[in-house]
Parts: C-alpha cells; structure tokens; sequence
C-alpha cells in the first residue's frame, strides 16, 4: 500500500485538518490532526486512527503502523518542541 492510499483513506473515513503519512511500503507511520481528538484520551485517538485501516492490517497490505494523534493546538505545541 502506498502512503497516498493510506492518506485518502484517513482523510475520507475521519475529519482531520491535517494527516501526514510516511513509509517504506508496509510500515507506516501517521500523524494525523483534528478537532475530532479533543477530549480522547491517548489510546482513544490511536483507536480512531486504527479503526479505517483495520482492513488493510487484517489483509497484510499494512504491516505496522506508528499513530500520532494531536489536537491542533497539542499539534502546534510539539511542531515548536520537535521543530517541524
């Protein structure tokens, strides 16, 4: 699976201001950014993120997959700690 195909696939099954996907052709990694994450705890927003691509993980087209998941303030505090 490509990270274009995991990106639309986020994008058309959640209401995110912004998802980033990278990786080498089975493990990914995703950011992804929306009001939506407001109030879920951790495990809750990696959840929400997981949920749309259970099927590609169930099939082995993705074999593993790093979550990020930020509000867009938590997101523009870690931009300014990380440096993105």
């Amino acid at each position: 699976m490509e990270t274009n195909e995991i990106q639309a696939v986020l994008e058309q099954a959640l209401t995110l201001d912004e998802v980033h996907v990278t990786g080498d052709g089975s493990h990914f990694q995703v950011i992804a950014v929306g009001e939506m994450f407001t109030e879920l705890s951790r495990v809750k927003k990696q959840q929400a993120v997981y949920a749309p691509l259970m099927q590609y993980i169930a099939d082995n087209r993705i074999h593993a997959v790093s979550i990020k998941a930020y509000t867009p303030a938590e997101w523009a505090r870690d931009r300014k700690l990380n440096g993105f």
